[in-house]
């Protein structure tokens, strides 16, 4: 079974005048969160976004919505199937961890 992911904003940081604009998002914190079903993980990230006035189209704070801010962080910079990519990596060294705690040869197991 494929692994089903969800993309998140955590939060973001504007700056309060920029130009003739007002309250501009410079700075996105978001997660990546992944799942099998059982096994799950997640990757953050921030990105610093550009914004520039009359060549970035403008949208209002109060107007944005999360699938829009999600849209500027992978046009600018962050690879969407890269970091799904990290996150199926995390949870198949859940499944299959690549480094185990053995028992010492020389002692005997308890139950």
């Amino acid at each position: 079974m494929a692994n089903t992911y969800t993309w998140t904003v955590e939060n973001m940081a504007s700056q309060k005048d920029l130009d003739t604009y007002n309250d501009v998002v410079v700075e996105v914190a978001w997660i990546c969160t992944g799942t099998d079903g059982v096994y799950s993980s997640t990757v953050p990230g921030l990105t610093r976004l550009t914004f520039v006035p009359g060549e970035s189209v403008f949208t209002p704070y109060d107007q944005l919505t999360q699938e829009q801010v999600l849209n500027w962080i992978w046009t600018q910079g962050v690879s969407q199937v890269d970091t799904e990519a990290t996150v199926d990596y995390l949870i198949e060294e859940q499944i299959n961890p690549p480094i185990v705690f053995l028992p010492l040869p020389w002692t005997t197991p308890t139950e």
